[in-house]
């Protein structure tokens, strides 16, 4: 399903590049040129809509729709439906693994410490000629 849908989305996404660019903007003749009525106009005389400008309406409201679906589907999936970018790992390692705490070791009374008698070396020694 996802695959699919991610399919539709990026058709719709060129075709939505396209139709943009075939269109002409409002005043892109040659009065707007040189500042006639066209570019002076902010919400100028519209006329009607064009086949382009349908099939823009059309695209942008499939887009926004497919956009929404993908975006849904990867949430409720827990990330399955994309791919993970941020888990790789290297080849040749393994991934982390989680690490536990060692056990604490069994509680042994300490035996006290023996005083032992400080042997302070004898000195070496000199040669003296």
């Amino acid at each position: 399903m996802i695959i699919l849908l991610t399919i539709v989305h990026v058709f719709v996404c060129l075709f939505l590049v396209i139709v943009v660019l075939l269109q002409s903007g409002k005043a892109a003749d040659i009065a707007g040129a040189f500042g006639g009525m066209g570019s002076q106009t902010v919400f100028g005389p519209r006329g009607s809509a064009t086949l382009l400008s349908k099939a823009t309406t059309i695209a942008a409201g499939l887009f926004m729709i497919t956009s929404l679906s993908l975006s849904l589907i990867s949430t409720r999936n827990g990330g399955a439906g994309a791919p993970a970018l941020f888990n790789k790992t290297v080849p040749g390692q393994q991934a982390p693994t989680k690490q536990t705490a060692p056990a604490p070791a069994a509680a042994v009374p300490a035996a006290p410490p023996t005083a032992a008698p400080a042997q302070t070396p004898a000195p070496a020694p000199s040669q003296a000629k």
